[in-house]
């Protein structure tokens, strides 16, 4: 039986009225619902949701009949998207353990290694609760009657800021590798400790990531460097040996790394928009450098150049890079040769390129890290200042234009 909790610090003017309308439509339908996962947790501990999950005992068909313009997605784990204004409610259904053979045999799950491919054996409420990842993420919330449902001790862990996994860590890693990252992410995120048998499970089952699809690999990278932690998640990656699991090429000298993740941290605390190009940049920057420096050809070529980004980009493989990050590292790369060289004929054009300012960014970190002169990036801070006319006078004083030669007639030969 669950503990109900009466007493608690969910503020109920931070609830989605949206994720509320969805609940009692459910409920009007019979169907048992409750608020669920991370949004409980957030609340509990005083900080705005991002978004909602609901828990329902209804499938997806029938939250389809009740909410008929839902979308349902997912293989490996349906569930219902439903509408409600501008806000997305996620609504799932109670799941329980699986029976692997049973449930082999009558293509309900598949499994190669321990890896849940298909998860859609559907239970009620206390089976649902033992099949989340961490108890934390266990906790209900009864809007009707302002009660929490805690079936696994979550909110024990909750008040000891404790992230621990619901039972066998190894198995519940092996079922889902993501689930490595999603504790690393927690923990920095919300300054949570690693519970240790959860934690000691972590570097044994980083293997098994590369069993996840690299895309998913992505999203969940990209989750992790936008919590407003991402030095700590970082921090932990190396700690466990993941680092070299999910970027091979990354090079051993990450002080460049960590101001870049310092620098989003800043950024996601300031409300600026981020992109997980930019930390890419700097994390697979050395290995761009050495390829290009390695290259046969002339190593500042711009062939060369591309060659190497592209080399580079392709050949990490565990994580997959969309094309719209390559591009934007590839960009933000290219550019650093044309501002440390400063041709005269080329720092207008470059001015106005469409990637100068993550590329100016970039130099900065390479100049707070000694890459390049800091004289050079003040030079590049000072023209962003000028208005065009002082820019021409800067620009002209950088190095003496040489005087076209003047071509010999043959009388001079003569």
């Amino acid at each position: 039986m669950p503990r109900r909790i009466a007493s608690h610090k969910i503020p109920v003017d931070r609830i989605s009225r949206s994720a509320i309308r969805v609940v009692e439509s459910l409920r009007k339908a019979n169907y048992e619902t409750y608020l669920v996962g991370g949004c409980v947790r957030d609340l509990l501990l005083g900080l705005v949701p991002k978004d909602f999950d609901v828990a329902t005992s209804a499938t997806p068909e029938e939250v389809r009949k009740v909410f008929p313009r839902a979308r349902l997605i997912g293989r490996r784990f349906r569930i219902v998207h439903v509408r409600m204004g501008r806000e997305i409610i996620e609504v799932s259904t109670f799941r329980k353990q699986i029976d692997r053979d049973a449930a082999s045999s009558h293509g309900e799950h598949e499994a190669r290694n321990g890896l849940i491919v298909r998860d859609n054996v559907y239970g009620n409420i206390d089976e649902d609760a033992f099949r989340r990842d961490f108890t934390v993420n266990a906790l209900y919330y009864d809007p009707a009657n302002n009660t929490v449902l805690d079936f696994v001790k979550g909110m024990q862990d909750l008040d000891s800021r404790t992230l621990r996994l619901i039972g066998n860590p190894k198995v519940r890693y092996q079922e889902d590798p993501v689930r490595i990252l999603r504790a690393i992410r927690l923990a920095a995120k919300l300054d949570f400790s690693i519970e240790k048998n959860t934690e000691r499970a972590i570097s044994p089952g980083g293997e098994s990531l590369y069993e996840v699809p690299p895309p998913r690999l992505f999203d969940e990278f990209n989750k992790l460097l936008m919590t407003g932690a991402a030095e700590r998640a970082f921090e932990l990656l190396q700690k466990f040996n993941l680092l070299e699991i999910l970027f091979p090429l990354s090079s051993e000298s990450t002080e460049l790394v960590i101001t870049a993740l310092q620098s989003t941290d800043q950024r996601i605390a300031l409300e600026k928009p981020v992109t997980p190009a930019f930390v890419l940049a700097a994390l697979l920057w050395h290995q761009y450098k050495s390829q290009c420096n390695a290259s046969s050809t002339v190593g500042n070529s711009q062939e060369t150049q591309f060659e190497a980004a592209r080399n580079v980009i392709q050949q990490q493989r565990t994580v997959s890079i969309p094309k719209r990050h390559a591009f934007f590292i590839r960009d933000v790369w290219h550019l650093q040769l044309r501002l440390e060289r400063r041709n005269p004929r080329s720092i207008g054009p470059l001015l106005e390129h469409r990637r100068f300012r993550a590329a100016y960014d970039f130099l900065l970190l390479r100049a707070g890290n000694a890459e390049v002169e800091p004289e050079l990036a003040q030079w590049w801070t000072e023209m962003q200042t000028l208005n065009s006319t002082e820019q021409q006078d800067r620009i002209s004083g950088l190095s003496p234009q040489r005087k076209k030669r003047r071509r010999r007639s043959k009388r001079d030969n003569a």
